[in-house]
């Protein structure tokens, strides 16, 4: 069968690619085409359009794009037509894919989803129309089958989260276990401030503030897969203990005692591999107060979302600053007993997420079989 997969950011690209992987192992004749990156080209789908092609951070960067967004939709719709696929796989990206849905769906093009929309959290409006023009819904977080049932009157299906294999495999992989990461005595400190150049702009430097305050650890910054080298050249120039790796997030946090990590699935990587965090965010001024006023949600950080309590600190916009950071810092790397709430809060959120199995393996399987239904 012909599968045209469609993801717009960086997680969304790992995913995909497990899944393609997948697809291609159930499916021994599946001709696959994509919108994502490096790791979807590598798992073996033709890459139409690159990721980094496609991110735009924030409402006032969304407005001021629309131009480029509206362009990328009418030539995707043309390029899916071209291809004529048997199913439509749309990994998360909503702002984007559920408008490709909505099209699909009247050209009568079969529309799987695959990592839901957060409409639990704002634009809960929108699943009216999701339930209209998406066929399958496939979810990975397990409270979102349950709020699509109560609330919605729609049945989903979760396959578990594609997080914790691709975790598992790289820890596989680099040989370590959950007792050789935790007696890990690494004077290293992680720092992940995001993909998109303009969330980098506006958290890094803080981030990077903090590193005199701790002239005993090595702070090491993770670049992006989409951005150069230079760009973060600028932002390390005053500091002796900073460094930065490129394609080696996982190694990192696998050497790290502790981490600032931008608000995001990294938030989750970072919770999966064990390693004490901070919540970082800051956006435009104008983009967070739009943002604070329609979002209803408890937490930005999926970790705290998912246990339904704050397991890690989250400072947000005004509350990001630097004595904030090595307030909270210093008690990540000396307060063992906030340490050991940590880790036993993190090995619950670990079995929340195992139930049912491979989420990539599942929700192909899911994939074929809804293709293969006349």
């Amino acid at each position: 069968m012909k599968y045209y997969l469609i993801s717009g950011e960086a997680s969304g690209d790992l995913h995909g690619s497990n899944l393609i992987k997948q697809l291609k192992l159930i499916d021994s004749t599946a001709s696959l085409r994509c919108w994502g990156g490096d790791l979807m080209e590598a798992a073996g789908a033709e890459l139409v359009k690159h990721y980094r092609d496609l991110a735009f951070m924030g409402f006032a960067e969304v407005v001021k794009n629309l131009p480029t967004i509206f362009k990328n939709i009418r030539f995707c719709k043309a390029d899916i037509l071209a291809f004529k696929p048997d199913v439509l796989v749309l990994i998360d990206y909503p702002g984007f894919n559920l408008r490709i849905a909505e099209w699909a769906k009247a050209k009568g093009i079969k529309v799987v989803y695959y990592i839901s929309p957060q409409v639990w959290a704002w634009k809960a409006s929108r699943v009216k129309k999701m339930k209209l023009c998406i066929d399958k819904m496939l979810v990975i977080l397990p409270f979102e089958k349950a709020y699509y049932a109560n609330k919605w009157n729609w049945e989903v299906e979760y396959v578990g989260h594609p997080l914790m294999e691709a975790i598992e495999a790289k820890k596989k992989e680099l040989g370590y276990t959950d007792e050789t990461i935790n007696s890990n005595p690494s004077k290293k400190i992680a720092l992940l401030p995001g993909s998109r150049q303009q969330e980098i702009a506006k958290k890094l430097p803080i981030m990077l503030s903090v590193a005199k305050y701790f002239p005993d650890y090595e702070f090491v910054v993770a670049e992006a897969p989409g951005q150069l080298p230079e760009f973060y050249q600028p932002f390390l120039a005053q500091y002796q203990n900073v460094s930065t790796v490129k394609n080696a997030t996982y190694e990192l946090l696998l050497e790290s005692s502790a981490a600032l990590v931008t608000s995001g699935t990294a938030t989750l990587e970072t919770a999966l591999l064990g390693v004490p965090e901070i919540v970082c965010y800051k956006g435009s001024v104008i983009s967070y107060q739009i943002a604070k006023r329609l979002i209803k949600i408890k937490f930005i950080s999926l970790v705290n979302l998912i246990m339904d309590k704050l397991v890690v600190t989250e400072l947000i916009q005004d509350q990001l600053t630097t004595n904030n950071l090595v307030a909270e810092l210093k008690k990540l790397l000396t307060n063992e007993s906030r340490k050991a709430t940590i880790a036993a809060d993190y090995h619950l959120l670990r079995e929340k997420l195992s139930q049912g199995g491979t989420a990539s393996a599942k929700a192909a399987k899911s994939i074929v079989d809804f293709g293969r239904k006349s």
